[in-house]
């Protein structure tokens, strides 16, 4: 129990480092942009507003300038456009001018004299390092309200995605020209103000005071040829043909400089595709945004905290209780759904950030299949592993334990069935007790390989003599060798004195000397030989039995693995006895070696590091 506690622990941990890594990323400079980019995107994936736009642009555009006098008489054209449009009583008058500053005296008071006949007028003022710069005292006493002209393009990449509503120097404020002329057109009541909201003529802002209270423009798209989609009429237009003045009847009009060549405030929207939107276009966007009550109200910090909770937490359930291809199909359904989220608040008018949920999804669905797949799978190899080895050792009983067992067994029968001589009995229980012995330290021997292979038991080192192991060996092996008709010999013999653990340098060269036995035919030689050179010994056990192919030879040493004609040969056997052979010599700092041909015998050749 305590285990699967430390498991689910470990896996909630990663899954929760996920979750809040995305939402560090997501927090961050690339972070923020991503979330602009799909703003943008989702604008230009929704349909244009119907209806009558409720304000117009009288626009001082190229052709205006051309035709009368350029920027040095701009109050003048400004004045004539004024002069132009007064029968046809718009609603509200909005002047996208800073008008701070005396010009030429002439020009001012017939740009005076337009004014005063102008209803609802709204002037513009300009906050500067020492404070703000308002109208001409001449100028503003015409005007029923002054606000501020200032977009705040976003710091990132320059892009007018929202408007202030409010812009304070100390104690002295302007609200947005564009609010007040919203107010002015809908009766000029009082807008009313909380920390985070505002209220105008009935309609509700989600505007905080700490944030400057913005107001999320609703971009309108334009023509393709990339005119405006508010309507526009130029005074040079206007002064060619006077009727169009009717276009401006009951409506807010918004004056201002569009011509590229003069206007100094034209920033990027999510529209402008590398062309830049005259203010005073903008101004009106954010009228026709409060006119139309299309207000995008931004997600609140807690809403996007626990949507980002909720899919981390989907995540983690995911892969806790499904795997494979069920689990990467969920945690792919989860990872497009947190694609669309944001775009489906946005068509509520909601901004959701795109980056908070679509990081939290990829992090998490990839945090926690990793997890799972390399942590989880690998307890369940290392419990197949166990599993594994306690059949290897069920097999290595049957395998190598018979032979004493049957011995055992055979003698203990005949002296408890017949009354055997005392020599005979004796004899008998001589063997019984060396069997017991042996069968002792096979099943030590055992232990001691099983605990090598696990890393839990350091090798004894003491020196001992090949020769004795080998003698030890030879004692054992020759009685199965007699009764096939087969010689075991000695070759050319090094004697040398290694260092190890002689008890599994025993095992590990009578191994080779049975399987020498066992896969070689009656009438046939084994032979054993040493040769000590270069500070290595080479101990080879050479038999004429079936051989291996190279391909076969590639796998001898692997658990379990038997050639075709060893399974053919009606010899039992596990194939784990070479397995077993080659980790020995492995931990003893050695290698083996093994050359073959089929029907021409074998040779393995245990390779050590001399003393």
């Amino acid at each position: 129990m305590t285990r699967r506690i430390r498991q689910t622990a470990g896996y909630a941990g990663a899954v929760a480092g996920c979750f809040l890594l995305a939402l560090a990323a997501a927090w961050t400079t690339f972070g923020v942009q991503i979330d602009n980019d799909a703003y943008d995107f989702f604008f230009r994936l929704q349909a244009a507003p119907g209806g009558r736009c409720r304000s117009i642009i009288l626009a001082v555009d190229e052709r205006t300038l051309i035709e009368m006098g350029g920027l040095r008489r701009l109050r003048e054209i400004v004045a004539s456009g004024l002069d132009a449009l007064a029968a046809a009583r718009p609603s509200v008058v909005v002047i996208d001018l800073i008008l701070a500053d005396e010009a030429d005296p002439d020009q001012d008071a017939r740009l005076e004299a337009a004014l005063a006949r102008m209803p609802n007028l709204v002037l513009a003022a300009d906050l500067i390092p020492g404070g703000w710069e308002d109208p001409l005292p001449r100028f503003r006493r015409h005007a029923a309200a002054v606000g501020h002209v200032h977009a705040d393009p976003d710091p990132y990449d320059n892009v007018t995605r929202r408007i202030p509503l409010e812009k304070a120097a100390g104690p002295d404020r302007r609200w947005a020209i564009a609010l007040e002329a919203f107010r002015l057109s809908r009766g000029g009541g009082e807008i009313l103000e909380s920390p985070e909201q505002i209220e105008v003529a009935g309609l509700t802002i989600p505007a905080a005071r700490r944030e400057a209270r913005p107001l999320y423009l609703h971009y309108f798209r334009g023509a393709p040829d990339g005119s405006s989609p508010i309507p526009t009429i130029s005074i040079a237009a206007l002064r060619a043909d006077p009727s169009l003045a009717e276009r401006f009847h009951g409506r807010v009009v918004f004056v201002g400089v569009t011509a590229q060549s003069a206007a100094d405030d034209r920033h990027m929207t999510p529209y402008s595709a590398g062309r830049p939107m005259p203010g005073v276009e903008i101004h009106a966007t954010a009228f026709e945004t409060l006119a139309r009550g299309l207000i995008l109200t931004p997600a609140k910090d807690s809403t996007v905290f626990l949507m980002c909770l909720a899919i981390a937490v989907f995540a983690g359930l995911i892969f806790a209780y499904r795997s494979g291809w069920p689990a990467y199909a969920a945690g792919g359904v989860l990872v497009s759904a947190a694609h669309l989220l944001p775009y489906v608040f946005f068509r509520e008018a909601v901004i959701f950030p795109y980056a908070p949920p679509v990081s939290t999804a990829w992090l998490c669905v990839v945090g926690a299949a990793t997890y799972q797949h390399f942590v989880v799978r690998r307890r369940l190899r290392e419990s197949e592993t166990a599993r594994s080895r306690y059949q290897q050792a069920i097999h290595f009983v049957t395998h190598e334990m018979r032979s004493p067992l049957t011995a055992i067994q055979g003698s203990s029968e005949l002296m408890g069935r017949y009354n055997l001589p005392e020599e005979k009995s004796k004899q008998l229980a001589q063997m019984i007790n060396a069997e017991s012995k042996r069968l002792a330290r096979m099943i030590q021997t055992f232990l001691d390989v099983e605990r090598l292979t696990e890393g839990e038991m350091q090798l004894r080192r003491e020196p001992f003599l090949v020769s004795r192991v080998i003698d030890a060996c030879l004692e054992r092996v020759r009685p199965l060798a007699e009764r096939k008709r087969i010689r075991v010999k000695l070759g050319d013999f090094d004697d040398a004195t290694l260092t190890g653990d002689r008890e599994l340098m025993e095992y590990a060269v009578y191994n080779l000397l049975n399987n020498a036995v066992k896969y070689s035919p009656a009438d046939t030689e084994i032979t054993v030989f040493t040769r000590a050179e270069d500070g290595v010994f080479r101990l080879s056990v050479q038999d004429q039995g079936i051989g291996m192919s190279e391909k076969e030879l590639k796998n001898i040493f692997k658990k379990f693995y038997r050639t075709k004609k060893a399974e053919a040969s009606g010899e039992a056997g596990t194939g784990i006895g070479l397995s077993i052979v080659e980790q020995i010599v492995t931990h003893h700092g050695g290698r083996m070696e093994v050359t073959s041909r089929p029907g021409a015998g074998s040779c393995f050749t245990i390779v050590l590091p001399g003393r």
